[in-house]
């Protein structure tokens, strides 16, 4: 027969060709692990939702620090759970707020470390949302000043890089010029620019105690439906001063990521939010999947897709097994 063909497997036949021709690979460094850091003393608390990740008081976070470094990842994302609340989410911006603290902390133990605040409201508002609210209406241009006054005060307390992520039009460049004038304009800020209004954020908001408590945040969030509104948003924080970009959540949104990655020139982060890592854990459990296999596909399928580092709660243990590869 004269068939005239490529060879393509030729390249698939051993595990050293493999890893010879391939065209991604996830490292450690691509990591950063979120951290849920609580007022009060001995909290060491599981979240249900989310098998394996915990609300820790600050008597426990250096125990998880010390996992953190010891497994070569070298940046965490912090958000924080206050003992108290208020309309006006005033513990975030608190120069001895939670997040504050717990970066103290880290930077004085874990020096090397890189601290990313997550910068918003809805952890510490009472209402949830991510603003000051008037009439359940979640306002605008009042609220940028608040997260201008959370972004200095976590950049004061050490944090590496600020990480608003509560979608205001016109938040980094308010944080942007507040920082600068503040005497901070070496902090980088990494933008959630395009995040969407997604239902995969539910386990989040049992960790974080962040459920709204009147309606939604489509208002300010954005409609998973919508695609080319992801260049727009993300060129205009390229605009107003942002140095790297955030798209979250990750699975369900990867042709966005790589939309935006050919389209901006900046390090481009994706979020592998709560609701991804939960319905992991969840099938894991029931023995329905092969976790280590099936985590380490989805990591290398975010490299691949165009981001540059990876927000996921799988951090410890994708660390842990990319050492056993070595």
């Amino acid at each position: 027969m004269d068939l005239q063909f490529n060879r393509h497997r030729r390249l698939r036949k051993t595990a050293n060709m493999r890893a010879l021709v391939r065209e991604n690979r996830l490292h450690t460094d691509d990591l950063i692990y979120p951290i849920f850091v609580a007022e009060g003393q001995d909290i060491k608390r599981e979240i249900t939702s989310m098998p394996g990740i915990y609300n820790l008081s600050l008597d426990h976070l250096h125990a998880e620090l010390e996992e953190v470094v010891s497994l070569g990842i070298r940046s965490v994302l912090l958000f924080g759970i206050p003992e108290e609340k208020d309309a006006c989410g005033t513990q975030a911006y608190h120069d001895h707020g939670i997040v504050q603290e717990a970066t103290r902390l880290i930077k004085e133990s874990f020096p090397e470390l890189i601290v990313i605040a997550d910068t918003c409201l809805c952890e510490f508002t009472d209402h949830g949302h991510c603003g000051l609210v008037e009439n359940e209406e979640v306002l605008n241009d009042e609220s940028l000043d608040l997260l201008v006054q959370t972004a200095v005060s976590q950049a004061k307390a050490g944090a590496d890089i600020i990480a608003p992520s509560n979608m205001m039009d016109g938040f980094t460049a308010a944080i942007r010029a507040g920082l600068d004038e503040a005497g901070f304009e070496n902090v980088p800020i990494m933008s959630y620019a395009v995040k969407y209004a997604s239902a995969f954020y539910g386990p989040f908001r049992e960790a974080a105690d962040s459920t709204p408590q009147f309606g939604d945040r489509k208002a300010y969030q954005m409609d998973p439906a919508n695609r080319l509104e992801a260049i727009r948003e993300a060129e205009s924080d390229l605009v107003e001063g942002a140095d790297f970009l955030i798209v979250k959540p990750g699975m369900p949104y990867l042709d966005i990521v790589r939309d935006v990655k050919n389209n901006i020139n900046l390090p481009l982060v994706i979020y592998n939010v709560s609701g991804e890592y939960s319905m992991v854990k969840a099938a894991s459990q029931n023995g329905w999947i092969d976790e280590q296999r099936i985590v380490m596909e989805m990591l290398t399928g975010m490299k691949r897709a165009g981001c540059d580092l990876i927000i996921t709660y799988h951090a410890k243990d994708a660390a842990r097994w990319l050492k056993e590869q070595n």
